[in-house]
């Protein structure tokens, strides 16, 4: 963890490049820092996923409307500073890329953060070691 789920009403595969958002937000992530100019997320740990619907019903169905859902889930431990910081680098990367679909058509994007308490946690990778000596 942390990984960001993105959600999307089909049709806009044809309008934007989600894989573009994905590496964007990613590369957000990457370089958030806590108030002791630590790393937020672990390099090896980010994971930006998007998945498109395909069928979806928005608002009132009257038109061809889009809607994109952002959710960051991440573990325990930051503070309220640092989920605000994230909140806000994360939608400013989402508000720019979307920002002339917006101007062209009704789109709606949210996004929203999670963190645990989970109940249950097991990894196993061989991604976490290639960048445990970085920072």
């Amino acid at each position: 963890m942390p990984h960001l789920v993105i959600y999307y009403t089909g049709q806009l595969d044809e309008l934007t490049n989600m894989t573009v958002l994905c590496r964007a937000l990613a590369d957000t992530m990457q370089v958030q820092r806590d108030e002791a100019n630590k790393p937020v997320f672990p390099t090896g740990g980010i994971r930006v996923l998007a998945y498109p619907a395909a069928h979806w019903a928005v608002a009132d169905g009257q038109g061809d409307y889009g809607f994109v859902y952002l959710n960051l889930r991440m573990g325990r431990g930051r503070s309220d500073a640092v989920h605000k910081a994230v909140g806000e680098a994360l939608s400013a990367v989402a508000r720019e890329h979307f920002a002339q679909l917006i101007a062209s058509r009704p789109v709606g994007v949210t996004l929203q953060i999670d963190v645990g308490p989970e109940v249950f946690d097991a990894k196993h990778s061989s991604l976490h070691p290639l960048f445990q000596n970085k920072s």
